[in-house]
């Protein structure tokens, strides 16, 4: 048996687990209800099977976040190192919260959770990647007290790439965020009425802005704005280009009761196709930009 396969029978046995203990503990309580009520013996036979039914899950559960974990530190790894250029993967880093402030287009978070760090070259690029969640913190007064609960207002994954270009003043492209910084930006509209529809562009310098987004950038922006659903932040500063998309998904997610195969291995490689049309559209392995002064 390949390690891929060991992996997908240990995931197997563990969802196996969890399959009997759900309907059990589910029957457990039916048969509590509709029978145990004036019944002790059918009391205890409902407890033990609730009881079983809860361990079942609980020990599929455990073994399911083991086997992912030593599935990304022990198999993924080593993919990821293959598919990029002097590739790295952290499963259990990600960038800090202010590595990610520095785009100046993400919201204050009041919980910031990241994981799935990944850095590495393409085409001579490097940049660096993480999952990223940022949720809202809201409290609920209601007649039985106050409530606190956090509401996620950006699921997804967040890039930094060297942009190797020198120019002045900062530029966001942005599709629903606004730039949250103290830095004078203002609204601009481009040439491009379809790309006006899809993405607000602010920046601080205008010769800066149509400069860097000339009308073949625009297409190659829109372009990947079709290829990948989900809400798509650009930002150019100093000499990096920040990238975020929220997506409400995880990049390297293991599912349960899904395969773990050959076809979900290439798919998770597909999932770093984002990048890869991100530095080939906008062309950031060529040197195209002059200095600006």
């Amino acid at each position: 048996m390949d390690l891929l396969a060991s992996y997908q029978a240990t995931k197997k046995a563990a969802e196996k687990k969890i399959l009997i203990g759900g309907p059990l503990a589910v029957i457990s309580v039916a048969l509590f209800l509709l029978v145990g009520l004036n019944s002790l013996v059918v009391q205890v036979l409902a407890g033990l099977l609730f009881l079983t039914g809860v361990i079942l899950i609980i020990i599929g559960s455990v073994a399911f976040n083991k086997m992912v974990s030593d599935f990304k530190h022990n198999f993924l790894k080593g993919k990821i190192g293959e598919w990029i250029e002097n590739g790295v993967y952290e499963p259990n880093a990600g960038l800090a919260l202010d590595d990610v402030y520095r785009c100046e287009f993400m919201r204050h978070a009041d919980r910031f959770h990241s994981e799935d760090y990944i850095r590495g070259s393409l085409d001579g690029v490097q940049f660096e990647m993480c999952d990223i969640k940022l949720e809202e913190r809201r409290v609920e007064h209601t007649k039985n007290g106050t409530r606190t609960y956090y509401v996620p207002f950006f699921t997804g994954q967040f890039y930094r790439v060297d942009f190797n270009k020198t120019f002045n003043g900062s530029l966001q492209v942005l599709e629903t965020e606004r730039p949250q910084s103290k830095r004078p930006f203002k609204k601009i509209k481009m040439e491009s009425v379809a790309f006006n529809k899809v993405y607000k562009t602010y920046t601080t310098n205008d010769h800066t802005a149509f400069y860097l987004i000339t009308p073949q950038m625009m297409e190659r922006m829109m372009k990947i704005e079709q290829d990948h659903p989900g809400n798509i932040g650009f930002a150019f500063l100093d000499d990096q280009m920040y990238l975020a998309i929220d997506n409400n998904r995880s990049l390297l997610e293991i599912q349960m009761f899904r395969p773990l195969d050959e076809k979900r291995i290439d798919a998770f490689k597909h999932d770093f196709q984002l990048i890869k049309d991100v530095i080939h559209e906008l062309k950031l392995n060529q040197n195209i930009f002059k200095e600006i002064t």
